[in-house]
C-alpha cells in the first residue's frame, strides 16, 4: 500500500462535490458503474455504457471522470465517504466479530458489490489506488478498537492496530472471495476469537 491517490488526483470539478444538478448527474452515473460492475464485470464498464444507463450525455462523462479509472476511483471515494464508524460492544472479541460480521455481509451480498471492486482494482491501477485508499481509511477508523481494548487491560499497549485488524479480518477474504466459502458466521466469530487470543499474548506489540 505504497501508492497514494494523491499521486494521481481525479479531476478538480470530481474533487468538489458539488450540490444540484452536478450531484444528481454525479449520483446517476456512479449507482450505473455499480450495477454494471455487479452485473457484468470490469469488461463490461465503458464511458458511452455508463452514459447510456445513466441517461446523460457522454461528454459529460469523459469531462468529468475521463475514463474508466476515474470511474471506480470516484465511486470509492465516494463510498468512503459515508460517515462510517466502528461497533463498541465493550470487549475486543465482540468488536470484532461485529466488524467481521460487517465484513461478511457485504462480501456475499447477491450480487457483491465489494467483490466486485477488488476483482476491478486488478484491472485499473487508478481503482487500486482508490482501493488502497479506501482501506487506509478503514483501517485509521477501526483503530479505535484496539485503542480501546488496551485502555481497558485487554490487551498489552502499543498493540499495533492495522496488524490485529488485518489478522481477524483476513481470514473472511480468503474465504469468502478466494475460495468462495458458503457463508457461516462461526467463521466471523473464531476469526475474530483467534485475533483476540493473539492480541492478549502481545502478539501485535
Amino acid at each position: 500500500m505504497d501508492s497514494s491517490p494523491a499521486a494521481n488526483p481525479p479531476p478538480a470539478e470530481m474533487r468538489r462535490r458539488p450540490g444540484g444538478r452536478s450531484a444528481q448527474v454525479r449520483g446517476a452515473v456512479l449507482a450505473a458503474v455499480r450495477t454494471l460492475l455487479v452485473e457484468h464485470g470490469y469488461d463490461a464498464l465503458a464511458v458511452d455504457t455508463v452514459a447510456d444507463r445513466a441517461g446523460v450525455h457522454r461528454t459529460t462523462v469523459y469531462r468529468r471522470w475521463r475514463d474508466v479509472g476515474g470511474l471506480l476511483a470516484d465511486a470509492l471515494d465516494e463510498a468512503a465517504d459515508d460517515g462510517w464508524r466502528p461497533p463498541d460492544t465493550g470487549t475486543l472479541h465482540g468488536d470484532l466479530h461485529a466488524l467481521n460480521r460487517e465484513v461478511a455481509d457485504a462480501l456475499t451480498a447477491d450480487p457483491s458489490l465489494s467483490a466486485a471492486l477488488i476483482a476491478a482494482s486488478f484491472r485499473s491501477e487508478q481503482a487500486a489506488r482508490a482501493l488502497r485508499a479506501f482501506w487506509d481509511d478503514r483501517y485509521e477508523r477501526c483503530a479505535v478498537v484496539v485503542h480501546r481494548a488496551a485502555a481497558r487491560g485487554e490487551i498489552p499497549a502499543g498493540s499495533d492496530p492495522r496488524r490485529l485488524l488485518v489478522a481477524a479480518t483476513a481470514p473472511l477474504y480468503h474465504e469468502l472471495v478466494l475460495l468462495r466459502s458458503p457463508h457461516d458466521d462461526r467463521l466471523a466469530r473464531q476469526a475474530a476469537g483467534y485475533a483476540t487470543a493473539a492480541a492478549r499474548e502481545g502478539a501485535f506489540v
